[in-house]
């Protein structure tokens, strides 16, 4: 039994709750009582990782040279790997001696930025709903939070101009995401040009994360903030192979941008980690370097069940836009129930999982998110059996 004196530290005890960590025990409970799930709730991509990355992880591995510690950097072939694609996707040149670092993925390199960089009681901007390590990495930090609500009418993109000079005055650091988690929002280029204005008029740091970029459809190309004139001056872009690649588990991500920044970020985790283990950082490299054809079979993946999805809700009265990227569908609940509430009732009726909207902040209520990590006869079978359930939009 543990001694009541040994408590954790005030910053644990601010975190919310984490809600997939709870969403986890509320599955478990659910097959525990026999029912069959469909997991729509986590970004999780399914599927295999390409096979010429595990194939390079397979050789990667055989050779004793990897077995050792990685350079605290990230091995310099993995770092060009990464400016090679920056400059073919986004004509963006980087140094990768000091502009790219490799990460353990990108939630551990967003929530260790804050660390770096935010001071106790440092003001820091952050949208909601928002993916929760924009928020918490913050809140370790012990900073104060201004939550910027986004809002439908706004297309769920950031309204610069509701954030008070004051506020703004104040603030050390914006983080943001385009393509959207978790409302699959995207945002024009001049908005981009827009929050460079802002950060440079109110001398804030951009932290963006773009880990969704490549899953874009119909014609659509995302805008990386780093193609902005004067973006590299003060903000980093932050990236993940988790969901193209089909990478989640193998906990590999990178940051580019401002050297000063990423240097900041390097010393903190050169006393935190000793970085990602080098066989993976060689597979991460082949990944980068598969041709844009193997992104369109991904792209493709997720149009077919973008559509299929949509039109299956659209029958129990829901209408939900097309997205253009991201491997999600915001979806509004049925009038009068909380985002818990409906994901809660989905869940014990039917065994489909969802994921409230309220996990990504106060912005999110009133809406669930719902993954596209499953084949289309699995995710028309998930609105079936709402419709058997009599769960409705109207």
């Amino acid at each position: 039994m543990t001694q009541a004196w040994i408590s954790p530290a005030d910053r644990l005890r601010a975190l919310p709750p984490y809600v997939f960590a709870r969403l986890d025990e509320l599955k478990a409970n659910a097959r525990a009582e026999g029912l069959d799930l469909i997991d729509l709730g986590m970004g999780n991509p399914d599927g295999a990782t390409p096979q010429p990355v595990v194939d390079a992880a397979i050789a990667a591995l055989q050779d004793p040279a990897n077995h050792g510690y990685p350079p605290f950097e990230g091995t310099a072939n993995f770092r060009q790997a990464i400016t090679s694609w920056y400059e073919r996707r986004y004509s963006v040149k980087l140094d990768p001696d000091g502009e790219a670092l490799p990460l353990l993925g990108s939630k551990e390199g967003l929530a260790h930025l804050a660390i770096a960089y935010i001071n106790p009681g440092d003001l820091v901007l952050v949208p909601s709903p928002s993916y929760p390590a924009h928020f918490r990495g913050p809140l370790i930090a012990s900073a104060n939070i201004h939550q910027i609500i986004l809002k439908p009418e706004q297309d769920w993109v950031i309204d610069l101009g509701s954030i008070p000079d004051d506020v703004a005055d104040r603030a050390k650091v914006l983080y943001f995401n385009y393509p959207n988690n978790p409302t699959a929002a995207t945002a024009p280029r001049d908005f981009f040009e827009d929050v460079v204005k802002f950060a440079l008029k109110h001398e804030i740091m951009l932290v963006h994360d773009l880990c969704y970029a490549e899953l874009a459809f119909d014609g659509y190309q995302p805008t990386s903030l780093l193609e902005i004139p004067g973006a590299k001056d003060l903000g980093v872009e932050f990236h993940t192979l988790s969901k193209t690649y089909n990478m989640a588990g193998w906990r590999v991500g990178f940051v580019v941008g401002n050297r000063d920044i990423i240097q900041g970020l390097r010393t903190l985790k050169t006393n935190m980690d000793y970085g990602i283990f080098a066989a993976l950082q060689t597979a991460a490299q082949s990944a980068l370097e598969l041709p844009d054809s193997y992104l369109e079979i991904v792209q493709q993946r997720y149009i077919e069940r973008r559509d299929c999805l949509i039109e299956a809700f659209g029958k129990l009265g829901w209408s939900i836009p097309k997205t253009k990227a991201t491997m999600y569908l915001w979806v509004p609940c049925p009038p009068g129930l909380s985002a818990t509430e409906f994901a809660l009732t989905v869940l014990q009726k039917t065994g489909v999982v969802l994921t409230p909207g309220s996990a990504f902040g106060a912005g999110g209520e009133g809406y669930v998110r719902v993954s596209l990590i499953a084949e289309c006869d699995r995710l028309r079978e998930a609105v079936t059996r709402l419709d058997k359930a009599d769960i409705r939009y109207a």
